[in-house]
């Protein structure tokens, strides 16, 4: 006698499964394959997207951080470039501080708290910032009045109340403490009755 063995879909079909399917042309380890391509793709664009915003300039972690959560990429994927890039340099809040210190109390003349109110913007650690600060020469006085005396000189047409209070604003708004202002603002208002011009004229 000759017996003849039930088919696979056969025998699921008498077991009451239903036969399993994919998508058209696809197997499981096709499709995680394709998946796992598409988070690789996802991954390149965004280092790339952050390597052609550190070109422009030098970014804090905090702001790296915002700009890859832009992108597709997952948490741990973030996490991993992060960490990838401070280990390279690429990412250096030390170096990033130094650069505000430099650009903002050496050429633009901002005093302590002008400069710490930048670093705090930017993202950067309490600590940091601190330390930064502690770093930064005791020339406050000397830099806000070389400031006024150079500012006062724009303001000839003004009475002494008006170059006071102008002078006093654009000061405070540099980040230099009050006490410095006053006597910044005074030295000012000395040098230009010293030589002699004034005005009576007043401008609000």
């Amino acid at each position: 006698m000759v017996h003849f063995e039930a088919s696979p879909e056969r025998s699921a079909d008498r077991a009451g499964l239903a036969p399993v399917t994919y998508l058209p042309g696809a197997s499981p380890t096709d499709q995680a394959d394709a998946a796992a391509d598409e988070a690789a793709d996802e991954r390149e664009h965004a280092e790339k997207m952050l390597l052609q915003r550190l070109r422009g300039r030098s970014l804090s972690v905090v702001e790296a951080e915002k700009l890859l959560r832009s992108t597709d990429i997952d948490e741990e994927a973030v996490q991993e470039i992060l960490e990838r890039f401070a280990e390279l340099h690429y990412l250096d809040e030390e170096k990033l501080a130094d650069q505000i210190m430099h650009s903002h109390h050496e050429r633009k003349g901002l005093g302590r708290s002008g400069v710490a109110a930048e670093m705090r913007q930017r993202g950067l650690d309490a600590e940091l910032i601190a330390e930064k600060l502690e770093e930064m020469p005791d020339d406050e006085a000397e830099r806000a009045t070389e400031l006024a005396l150079k500012r006062v000189q724009q303001l000839d047409r003004f009475d002494d109340a008006t170059i006071d209070r102008r002078l006093t604003g654009f000061l405070m708004r540099k980040g230099y403490a009050s006490s410095v202002v006053r006597d910044a603002v005074k030295a000012a208002l000395a040098s230009r009755r010293g030589s002699g011009r004034t005005s009576t004229v007043r401008f609000r």
